[in-house]
């Protein structure tokens, strides 16, 4: 597992981090990932995207063992996302998305991932979809639960 202090400079946090930190049937993710979200929001060096609250929302209320409220996921957007959410998708954000999934043969949504940890100068990227240690335009990919 990743230790979050040793991670210098800002960093981008994928969908799956967010939904580990609800999932009780995976007790030391959980932990993991509720670790990277307080030292995100404590440090501010955390950031993710508009497709990460999308997606994060869709999940959890949609498709969890036991879904959030409307209520609870309005509480975690003000609380957690709202605070986290640095990334805001120009139309030059898709072109840039889209030459990456073309170069790199990876799924578009990952290239949306990808491209806003670019924009946002992050060196790292927390993700479990990604090659752990590989390095992409100079941000290092991290799977923070290995």
């Amino acid at each position: 597992m990743i230790n979050i202090d040793n991670i210098k400079g800002k960093y981008f946090i994928d969908t799956n981090v967010l939904i580990y930190s609800f999932d009780q049937d995976e007790p030391i993710k959980m932990a993991a990932a509720q670790n990277i979200i307080q030292h995100a929001l404590f440090t501010q060096q955390g950031m993710i995207s508009t497709q990460v609250v999308q997606e994060f929302l869709n999940l959890t209320t949609r498709k969890f063992a036991q879904y959030l409220s409307i209520g609870e996921s309005k509480e975690y957007t003000a609380k957690v996302l709202a605070v986290l959410c640095k990334s805001f998708p120009s139309l030059s954000f898709y072109e840039r998305a889209l030459n990456l999934h073309q170069e790199m043969s990876i799924a578009f949504y990952d290239a949306l991932i990808l491209t806003a940890a670019i924009d946002a100068n992050c060196n790292v990227l927390l993700s479990e979809d990604f090659q752990h240690q590989r390095v992409v335009r100079g941000i290092k990919i991290v799977n923070p639960f290995v």
